[in-house]
């Protein structure tokens, strides 16, 4: 049986009861990092009065999911097995599918305990409604300009993780590409210093200008105006109908207000 298990982003206390019930009957842990696997474990046991006995350790991360996956077989998973990222949930911007893709080919049984989520969190925190897309970390250089100027015309909300030395730079660079595009920004969340921004690019950097910037940081980038193609009436306009019939049908056309459209036509 294998679990992905969700762990706290900041807070200890957003550990879940059902998180630590399944790191309890756990026999193997395999972790991102296994130091900060047993650093979290340590720390639950000494806030709660719990113990979470003896586990066997794997690593388990990004540049030997691979390796780690060739070299075993299905029955490792005939006890139970826990996968942990370093934060928050397994697969968002960290390993995890490789292991759900594994389950799934060799059908090992397999589950999720869900819990804290940065992208979530600072979704809900922003105010904003409709649709969304998660795009996680920008590269660092190659292909950073061809994925930001595809975020900037992404018809919906578009999430980004950023890590603090290079907020900035992503707020500039934004800045020259659409300096009135409003973002929503979201520091360390559930951490003592969380904190939310919301403006313009120009506007953010005078403001956080004035602090040092440090943590992980969630931004949201509000959708840019969708300009319509434009579109040749002449033909309809030209059609021996009444101006309420085209207006009727420019406006299915366009999307615009019928009502607008025939007063116009009415002046004309």
């Amino acid at each position: 049986m294998l679990t992905l298990v969700s762990t706290p982003i900041g807070n200890l206390g957003d550990i879940t009861f059902r998180a630590i019930q399944t790191l309890q009957e756990a026999q193997t842990i395999l972790a991102e990092d296994t130091r900060v696997a047993r650093n979290l474990l340590r720390l639950l046991e000494e806030r709660y009065a719990i113990s979470f006995g003896s586990k066997e350790f794997h690593s388990f991360h990004q540049h030997n999911q691979s390796r780690f996956l060739a070299s075993i077989d299905p029955t490792f998973f005939q006890v139970p097995v826990v996968y942990m990222s370093d934060a928050g949930m397994p697969a968002i911007s960290d390993p995890g599918a490789a292991l759900v893709r594994y389950a799934q080919e060799h059908q090992i049984p397999y589950t999720i305990v869900p819990g804290a989520n940065a992208a979530l969190s600072a979704w809900v925190a922003s105010g904003y409604e409709g649709h969304w897309t998660f795009f996680g970390f920008l590269p660092h250089k190659r292909g950073r300009q061809e994925l930001l100027q595809q975020v900037l015309r992404h018809p919906y909300h578009a999430i980004l993780y950023e890590a603090p030395h290079r907020l900035l730079k992503l707020l500039h660079e934004i800045a020259a590409i659409d300096p009135e595009r409003e973002l929503f920004l979201a520091k360390e969340l559930t951490k003592r210093h969380e904190g939310f921004y919301k403006g313009t690019p120009q506007q953010l950097l005078r403001e956080l200008g004035q602090e040092e910037v440090r943590g992980e940081w969630v931004v949201i980038v509000t959708p840019g105006r969708q300009e319509r193609p434009a579109i040749d009436l002449d033909w309809l306009l030209k059609l021996d109908l009444p101006k309420r019939e085209k207006a009727k049908l420019i406006g299915k056309i366009t999307g615009e207000s019928a009502k607008e459209i025939y007063r116009k036509l009415i002046d004309n």
